[in-house]
């Protein structure tokens, strides 16, 4: 039997009788944009992730972009963010019409190395984006130092750790701003595409909650400002609604699936990611040397596997003006990182069977 490296189906399906309920609900009703289920929705996930303000919008990159719109990011600014991600992080920064200025992750965590960052600020720099990679918390206290010595916004890329957590406070709390990814692999993921934003601030939720809808400020149809179509619609925060309370199980079952991949793997050869009491688990992403070799040998053995992410941020022609230089820590993972299986429904004997297939693999 195929093991997939993902399958949002599977855990539609898991869940399928109380998402049926909860769509029914909604095609009952009469309103299919910004209803209650939206509301909701909003008000439940902030509250998951101790934030007084949620708002609701169409996917994470519309997050990231709003987000750094709201706080007044635009043209003639740059925004440092690691270069290894994907690129909707990067494509957001230049939605707003400034520069992302891609620095070198640190190489335990994979995400943002703070020293990078600190030698990365200059003039034209107005906020920092770290991103959580594969839901692994970055040094928020080093990097918040950082933006608060030189006066920087921080907006943090919470799409991969939907429920993480650094020394016991929600990833997604530290920064001005969070944005949010529902995409269906997710943690937390819709049947569609979908996003939100938190924050403790209340007059940037009301500025973002205008960007969102046009630039409508009140009850009234005037736009007041700047404006997008970019909300979270009724069917996928009913769906989300259905998924929120499951999420703190889902995230234990990862993390325990996690524990079964290091005790199975440990003498592998495969370099294992990092550990940490608030990681998520979002991917369990080994590295190896002969990464597409190893992918081709597990596909072989029915074990899905999948890159992320590569080349680097740096390599696309759509950033490469925003590249500090060289990042030869980014080079290196990206040529090497290989996703395993971890999502609950599918991974339940991923260990093990990556375990049997290795055992006929030359590391």
């Amino acid at each position: 039997m195929t093991i997939p490296q993902a399958a949002p189906p599977r855990r539609i399906a898991r869940f399928r009788e109380e998402i049926d309920r909860a769509v029914a609900s909604v095609l009952g009703g009469s309103t299919y944009i910004l209803g209650q289920a939206v509301a909701d929705f909003e008000a439940a996930f902030a509250a998951s992730a101790g934030q007084p303000h949620g708002v609701g919008v169409a996917s994470g990159t519309e997050a990231l972009a709003l987000a750094l719109r709201a706080l007044g990011i635009g043209p003639g600014d740059e925004v440092i963010a690691p270069a290894l991600t994907f690129a909707g992080t990067a494509q957001a920064v230049l939605q707003c019409g400034a520069l992302p200025r891609l620095v070198d992750v640190d190489p335990v965590t994979r995400c943002l190395d703070p020293a990078r960052v600190a030698e990365a600020v200059g003039a034209r720099t107005a906020a920092i984006l770290p991103v959580h990679l594969f839901g692994h918390p970055a040094d928020m206290p080093a990097l918040m130092k950082i933006a608060e010595h030189h006066g920087l916004a921080v907006i943090e890329d919470c799409a991969q750790c939907h429920g993480a957590s650094l020394a016991g406070r929600p990833l997604g709390s530290f920064g001005h701003a969070a944005a949010y990814s529902f995409y269906p692999t997710k943690n937390l993921g819709c049947v569609g595409d979908g996003g939100a934003i938190l924050t403790r601030d209340a007059a940037l939720a009301d500025r973002l909650r205008a960007l969102r809808h046009y630039g409508f400020a009140g009850p009234e149809r005037v736009s007041r400002g700047l404006g997008f179509n970019a909300r979270l619609d009724e069917i996928q925060a009913a769906i989300l609604l259905v998924l929120l309370p499951h999420l703190e199980a889902g995230n234990a079952e990862r993390r325990a699936i996690a524990a079964r991949y290091r005790a199975c793997l440990s003498l592998s050869g495969l370099g294992l990611p990092p550990e940490a009491p608030g990681h998520v688990y979002h991917q369990f992403a080994v590295t190896h040397p002969e990464r597409d070799r190893l992918m081709r040998h597990l596909a072989e053995a029915g074990i899905g596997t999948a890159v992320h992410y590569a080349p680097g941020l740096h390599r696309h022609p759509a950033f490469r003006e925003g590249a500090t230089g060289p990042l030869p820590v980014t080079d290196a993972l990206a040529a090497t990182l290989l996703s395993l299986p971890i999502q609950p429904e599918v991974a339940d004997e991923a260990p093990a069977r990556v375990a049997q297939a290795l055992r006929g693999f030359s590391l």
